[in-house]
């Protein structure tokens, strides 16, 4: 059996040292972007290192350092365009800063959640950017802060939690489209959500354990309260938790004998479940139904017709928050850091008044 060539040896921070002509601590300073050397002899190591085609020992550096160079970050679902998009701006900011990003999907699952932590904790992350599955369950983010990394939330909020914070302006913004629906003329607007209840109805907004949307449903149902609509929490639909369940909700109130007239969607998935099952069921966009949908998912403009929407500032969302966390891995203090970013309303096509029959 023929033996497989051996394998070249690695290069060590020895070599390094003995290339450029300095001590192995100081190649050691600037390999490890600890401590302070000169310019001059920054770039002499840095060119030897080049030279040899030296690569860092990850697990060697963090020991000798306390930085693995890594910012940890966990969301809800990454196959939500809105999640994909804000990781876009993180790993942006990171990259520029010099970390890398490790990435962990928990599904909207709070337990799922607190094991992408620990992993993230064990594996020596120095930061950890998180969108909490469930707000009012946060003990595990609380050991993040305790062991001293910066913590940093997306997209959702946590009163129990005194961290940086990155969020939209939800409320005002679901506020605002419900508004401008109800001076349209529409009486019977749906909202539906992904959130869910043990029963999968929703009773009140403290059943909605994800923040942004919750701020959502509190500005929706502040427009019809104060537009005098009745029975605003019966127009709330949640559940709709993958394309499957999403069109059966939406059969269930299209087809239904006092359908509405107008849909607002939480997320641009569900805003597309909507706009199919409208299709197959013969409803034509805006004249028997008006859509509306949260984010500007790239399907909405090229859609026949194209969809109205709030555009949510993700990107920019994912690069604030990774902003905050660099901020303080380099050494920034003080009081938490709480911002809200502003959405804009998109109009497009989706969008009129009810059938006439609706307003006579």
């Amino acid at each position: 059996m023929e033996k497989s060539p051996p394998k070249p040896p690695s290069v060590t921070v020895a070599d390094v040292a003995r290339r450029a002509g300095v001590s192995k601590a100081t190649a050691a300073r600037v390999l490890g972007g600890y401590g302070t050397v000169s310019d001059k002899v920054r770039n002499v190591v840095t060119e030897a290192a080049r030279a040899l085609n030296y690569s860092p020992n990850e697990l060697a550096r963090s020991m000798t350092t306390g930085r693995s160079g890594t910012i940890g970050v966990v969301v809800g679902d990454i196959e939500n365009p809105f999640f994909s998009l804000a990781m876009r701006g993180i790993t942006d900011v990171a990259r520029s800063a010099g970390f890398a990003v490790v990435l962990i999907n928990s599904g909207e699952d709070v337990a799922a959640e607190k094991a992408a932590v620990r992993t993230l904790v064990a594996k020596r992350v120095d930061g950890i950017i998180v969108s909490p599955a469930r707000e009012s369950d946060v003990g595990h983010l609380k050991e993040i802060a305790r062991t001293l990394r910066p913590l940093a939330l997306l997209d959702r909020g946590s009163a129990a939690l005194d961290v940086d914070t990155v969020i939209a302006d939800d409320m005002q913004a679901a506020e605002g489209v419900t508004g401008r629906l109800i001076a349209l003329g529409h009486r019977r607007i749906a909202y539906l959500t992904a959130c869910d209840t043990p029963d999968h109805v929703f009773r009140s907004p403290a059943d909605i354990y994800t923040g942004s949307v919750r701020r959502r449903i509190e500005g929706y149902l502040e427009a019809c309260q104060r537009a005098g609509l009745a029975g605003g929490n019966e127009w709330v639909r949640v559940g709709a938790a993958s394309p499957d369940r999403t069109r059966q909700i939406v059969e269930e109130l299209l087809r239904g004998p006092d359908r509405p007239t107008a849909v607002i969607a939480s997320d641009s998935l569900i805003g597309l479940e909507v706009f199919k099952t409208s299709r197959e069921i013969g409803l034509e966009l805006p004249e028997d139904l008006s859509l509306v949908t949260f984010h500007d998912a790239d399907w909405t403009s090229v859609t026949s017709p194209p969809v109205t929407v709030v555009h949510q500032p993700v990107y920019l969302l994912g690069t604030t928050v990774a902003t905050l966390v660099v901020e303080r891995l380099r050494g920034h203090v003080g009081h938490a850091r709480h911002v809200v970013l502003q959405t804009r309303f998109i109009e497009r096509a989706s969008v009129g008044p009810p059938p006439l029959i609706e307003i006579s």
